[in-house]
């Protein structure tokens, strides 16, 4: 069994005009420093939490580091342009020299579609059209696609990702039809940091039968789940600052009670209980 790898969260609330530079270079360097495997953004376009452009901010960050993996979790790509997208990905993990992993997903049938554009309808249709899209403009010389919402003939994007043939895929999602479609066509799943530790291991035993009947290597599919933390020596100030961060991330979506599903307590209590919801998910708990 491999040892679990570790990422922390690149800071993106910012109010306006607070952005210190020079911290955030200290924060990505001392991520770099004590050895964490990843430094990863979350997207969220609207909301009143001031949370910076996950893309923006990536980019900031693989100018500050040299070693660490960087990544999102996860673009709503069905409210995106896939060339775009695309071409933003490319960019980023060229700019990383190929430190770069992409988060991927749907955003959930009530996403307000219709304020990025875009009829909701067949919105899963639109997702596994986009990543094809995407591929095809990372991988080919020349983009020839013809789908149900986008069509190309001859066209070009260039330069490709780092990697080859492109940066790997983690999708995200809690539907069982979203982990089965992510067995097939990503390279990971991710779960969200909103779902709680006793629903994401029932999430892992999906991805594992989905695994074991596409005949496919768990070896080579990663999971992983965002985990909100908050440590303090004083149990009571810990909880007090991530309900506060969470109600300030989740509130205007009218979600409430998000800070059941993180951590909070003194060090040792943290590492040791997890969760109010259960203990911190182990490499057992997803073990096949």
């Amino acid at each position: 069994m491999t040892s679990p790898q570790i990422a922390i969260w690149i800071p993106q609330l910012v109010p306006d005009g607070a952005f210190d530079p020079a911290a955030l270079r200290r924060y990505l360097s001392r991520a770099e420093e004590l050895g964490f495997d990843g430094a990863w953004t979350t997207e969220q376009v609207i909301g009143t939490a001031p949370n910076l452009d996950s893309s923006a901010v990536l980019g900031y960050a693989a100018a500050c580091t040299e070693q660490i993996r960087l990544g999102c979790a996860v673009y709503v790509s069905t409210v995106a342009s896939p060339l775009h997208l695309a071409k933003i990905i490319a960019s980023l993990d060229q700019l990383s020299r190929g430190r770069l992993e992409v988060g991927l997903g749907t955003g959930g049938r009530f996403r307000p579609f219709a304020a990025f554009g875009i009829d909701g309808e067949g919105f899963v249709s639109r997702f596994t059209e986009g990543v094809r899209y995407m591929q095809e403009a990372w991988t080919q010389d020349r983009i020839n696609f013809e789908g149900r919402f986008w069509q190309a003939k001859g066209l070009a994007m260039e330069p490709k990702p780092y990697q080859k043939p492109h940066p790997p895929l983690w999708f995200g999602g809690g539907h069982p039809a979203s982990l089965r479609r992510a067995v097939r066509l990503a390279d990971g799943y991710i779960g969200a940091g909103s779902t709680a530790t006793a629903d994401f291991i029932e999430h892992a035993r999906i991805l594992h039968e989905a695994l074991d009947r596409a005949d496919r290597d768990p070896a080579s599919f990663r999971v992983a789940k965002r985990v909100y933390l908050a440590v303090e020596d004083d149990p009571a100030v810990a909880g007090e600052r991530l309900s506060a961060a969470l109600n300030e991330l989740y509130g205007f979506f009218g979600m409430t009670g998000v800070e059941r599903v993180g951590v909070s307590g003194r060090p040792a209590e943290a590492a040791e209980t997890g969760a109010p919801g259960g203990p911190l998910v182990t490499p057992a708990d997803l073990a096949c």
